[in-house]
């Protein structure tokens, strides 16, 4: 599949942004991916910040629990991350990833977009 992610942007603290992660293809082939959302601050490696399987079981980055949702809406090819109380130490590029269930090897990344976390 082909991600494309969206909604970044500059965010006061404790402010909220919604990104989204769309997925091209043909069929069902979205509902056959595991969905994550990683990011990678400036001088630090990318890290998972929230993912969601095909059956919509979740598990969230320690720093960003109770903050952050993951959800996905198979009818519209899309994934989301919710992001709650932002805190400039979110402040990353993120990438939305897409991991076929049956086939891991066939993983796919979105161009990231950036979120910006200042005042």
């Amino acid at each position: 599949v082909q991600l494309q992610a969206s909604g970044g942007g500059l965010v006061q603290p404790g402010g909220s942004l919604r990104l989204s992660c769309t997925a091209s293809g043909s069929g069902n082939i979205f509902a056959l991916h595991n969905m994550a959302w990683y990011r990678q601050a400036p001088g630090k490696q990318r890290e998972l910040a929230a993912a969601i399987t095909t059956g919509g079981s979740t598990n969230y980055a320690d720093a960003v629990k109770g903050r952050f949702t993951i959800t996905r809406d198979n009818a519209k090819n899309t994934a989301y991350l919710q992001m709650n109380s932002l805190k400039p130490e979110d402040t990353a590029v993120y990438y939305c990833n897409a991991v076929h269930l049956i086939r891991p090897d066939l993983s796919s990344w979105g161009r990231g977009t950036q979120v910006t976390v200042s005042s």
